[in-house]
């Protein structure tokens, strides 16, 4: 069967599909802008759970019948009591990219030690399949906020997250290794399991 990503974020599409390649899964994932592109959602959950859904249900909505697989992540802060959480991708504002959302978690954090800067990523994956029924699949990366940006590779909030058992963020690892290893790595891997 054929899945189809509901994101217009090519950074999660690419990560995905490559953990897909690399953990040997036997899924068959497609863009969604092969079906017309992602359309626009209000991402107004109180949960990943329910961001992935109403991601799910939209591209849905467009491309009936079909199985979709909407994904949904956040940066939860041991210190700010899971900030940025479900508001990661907007934590300093609508609009705001990655540069002022880590600028605002290091300003959140300045002065904290090492072991007081404990956060975690969440990965939420959504399946809707045609008759309209959901499954989650979901991983998570343990880590820490490093204390300044470390890193050119990933996307969003990798220069600042070193994965528990390493010295270097997520944008100092190869990018094959991130994606055999990261929160997305990890709930891709469940839905692999269940599939199969």
């Amino acid at each position: 069967m054929t899945i189809y990503l509901a994101s217009n974020n090519a950074h999660k599409v690419g990560e995905i599909m490559s953990s897909v390649a690399l953990l040997g899964l036997k899924l068959r994932f497609e863009d969604a802008r092969s079906i017309g592109g992602m359309p626009e959602v209000d991402e107004d959950g109180l949960t990943l759970r329910d961001n992935a859904l109403i991601k799910a249900r939209a591209l849905a909505a467009r491309a009936a019948g079909r199985w979709i697989c909407a994904d949904d992540t956040g940066l939860f802060v041991d210190a700010l009591g899971g900030a940025p959480g479900v508001h990661t991708a907007r934590y300093a504002g609508m609009g705001a990219g990655s540069a002022a959302n880590n600028a605002k978690l290091l300003s959140a954090l300045a002065g904290l030690p090492a072991a007081e800067r404990g956060a975690e990523f969440r990965c939420c994956l959504c399946l809707f399949g045609p008759a309209g029924d959901a499954s989650y699949f979901e991983g998570v990366f343990r880590g820490r906020i490093a204390e300044s940006l470390c890193g050119s590779g990933g996307f969003g909030y990798d220069p600042l997250f070193i994965p528990e058992g390493y010295e270097v963020t997520v944008a100092e690892l190869p990018s094959d290794l991130k994606n055999r290893i990261s929160h997305r790595a990890l709930a891709v891997a469940a839905l692999g399991r269940a599939l199969e």
